[in-house]
């Protein structure tokens, strides 16, 4: 089971680090990815990267100011998040894929959802 962590409030301009862990090795074996949904909005691509590591795929929105990485000793998959805006605001969820390369550049082929944590971005 996946389980995201690391969210909280922080001011706009500021940085977080979420976490996404597994009590197994789905993060080690998988390819990963982040999403979120804001509050109305449909859940939304944020970044993901094959299970070797050699694609990345980001959103638009946060390219430049996102990096995914991933930690397999510890079977954990981080977003590195800078430079927040009051838009990066949302519920944001971990996600492991059906194929070692994501469908869609990321956004499609998701086998398994996490439990999300909420980032809120004051202005």
């Amino acid at each position: 089971q996946l389980q995201a962590y690391g969210g909280g409030l922080v001011q706009a301009g500021g940085s977080l680090r979420l976490s996404c862990a597994a009590s197994d090795r789905t993060v080690s074996n998988n390819a990963m990815g982040w999403f979120r949904q804001a509050p109305g909005k449909e859940r939304e691509f944020v970044a993901a990267m094959s299970w070797r590591g050699e694609y990345l795929y980001y959103a638009d929105s946060v390219k430049g100011r996102v990096t995914i990485s991933r930690d397999s000793a510890k079977n954990t998959v981080y977003l590195q998040m800078n430079s927040l805006t009051p838009e990066d605001t949302a519920v944001y969820y971990c996600a492991s894929y059906l194929k070692s390369v994501p469908g869609n550049s990321g956004r499609s082929g998701m086998r398994a959802w996490g439990k999300g944590t909420l980032v809120t971005v004051s202005s």
